[in-house]
């Protein structure tokens, strides 16, 4: 796997940048980093991200514990699990290029959904296909957030960022088990994860002092409007 010195970048900007809405709001990273990924180094996908966002979701949902929501994060557990074959099936059959554009149509749809989704009953036949899709989602590109932060996106902040922490990280658990079983994680990609991983940090450090100017409301816009327009040109790319 080739990288130039603008290519990473681009990506240690995207993870820093990620991480420290993730800390914030709950989701994120790899609904930002990813397409930027796509772009520039389609093949640290998924597993590179996977690997990153790991042990961020661990430290988010350790930092909140208290505030796990538990009946929906068990049903989610339990929609992960197909998930995670079924988003197998999708990398086994595709290549770099096809994968960039996988990952770009993924960051549109959750995108659109995040504005138009309407408020969901959190329940256990939600919480079941939100934990579903969310794994599809994240094991074929890396970015599965958008399903579970949809039925999440009216909690409270720390519930949101807690459960969700909680879910990333089985979810996150799943796929890497997934990757290794089937031969779809490469050491190229576990390298280049060690490098982004203190991009990660600092970024999950300077969330803990954001919260506040976070929440104020100017970030939902600003992340779906750089993930669509990312998702865009990783698109295009892979097209043209």
């Amino acid at each position: 796997m080739h990288v130039t010195l603008a290519a990473f970048l681009v990506a240690a900007s995207a993870v820093s940048v990620g991480s420290v809405v993730r800390g914030s709001v709950g989701f994120g990273l790899n609904l930002l980093a990813a397409p930027f990924i796509a772009i520039v180094i389609p093949a640290a996908l998924p597993a590179t991200l996977v690997l990153v966002a790991f042990p961020l979701a661990i430290s988010t949902v350790v930092r909140e514990h208290h505030a796990v929501e538990g009946q929906a994060l068990r049903w989610m557990f339990l929609g992960a699990v197909p998930g995670t074959v079924l988003g197998l099936l999708i990398i086994g059959h595709v290549d770099d290029a096809e994968l960039a554009i996988v990952v770009g149509s993924i960051t549109l749809t959750g995108v659109v959904l995040s504005v138009v989704s309407p408020p969901l009953p959190i329940n256990r036949f939600t919480s079941l296909i939100a934990g579903f899709a969310s794994n599809v989602f994240g094991t074929a590109s890396s970015v599965g957030g958008p399903p579970v932060a949809l039925l999440f996106q009216h909690r409270h902040r720390p519930v949101t960022r807690s459960t969700l922490g909680g879910f990333f990280s089985t979810r996150a658990f799943l796929s890497i088990i997934g990757y290794l079983a089937t031969g779809k994680i490469t050491l190229d990609q576990v390298l280049f994860a060690l490098v982004l991983a203190p991009f990660m940090v600092g970024g999950l450090w300077a969330s803990r002092h954001l919260h506040a100017f976070v929440d104020s409301g100017w970030l939902s816009p600003t992340l779906l409007t750089l993930s669509a327009a990312a998702g865009s040109v990783a698109i295009l790319r892979a097209v043209v």
